[in-house]
């Protein structure tokens, strides 16, 4: 049986990637500064983001967030004591909790994603048809 033929990447593809990973640096650590301008951590941060665009079963936000639901219940408490998140019956299926941001979490959601300079900087410099083509670009990636 042929063993698989390993090549090195070339040199163009090294320095791609060498950006992908500064640029997934950058947004990390910005990310984790906004969360801390509002006492939160960034899994605190990425849950109540997430929470924004809609409420979710427990299960569905530890596949989102890839650790275990335990870690979710934490996690969701510890903003529920702060009244940025609560518990409600899920529509489809009331034996169902699912997770839900209040008007007090989707205010903080709104000024994290603001916060959030090195994201809106550097795209902003950038013309519309650029941010589409890098849109399209990393999506395929994704895809792949």
């Amino acid at each position: 049986m042929p063993t698989p033929h390993k090549t090195r990447p070339d040199p163009l593809t090294m320095e791609v990637l060498e950006l992908i990973g500064d640029v997934v640096a950058r947004f990390h650590s910005d990310y984790e500064d906004a969360a801390a301008a509002h006492a939160l951590t960034g899994a605190q941060a990425r849950l109540l983001s997430l929470l924004s665009l809609e409420p979710l079963p427990m299960r569905k936000l530890a596949q989102k967030l890839k650790c275990e639901p335990s870690n979710v219940t934490g996690i969701v408490d510890r903003l529920e004591s702060r009244g940025l998140v609560e518990r409600r019956p899920d529509p489809a299926d009331r034996r169902v909790k699912v997770a839900a941001v209040t008007e007090a979490g989707l205010q903080v959601a709104r000024e994290l994603r603001e916060g959030l300079r090195f994201a809106r900087a550097p795209l902003a410099g950038l013309s519309e048809g650029e941010r589409t083509s890098l849109r399209d670009l990393l999506r395929r990636m994704l895809e792949a």
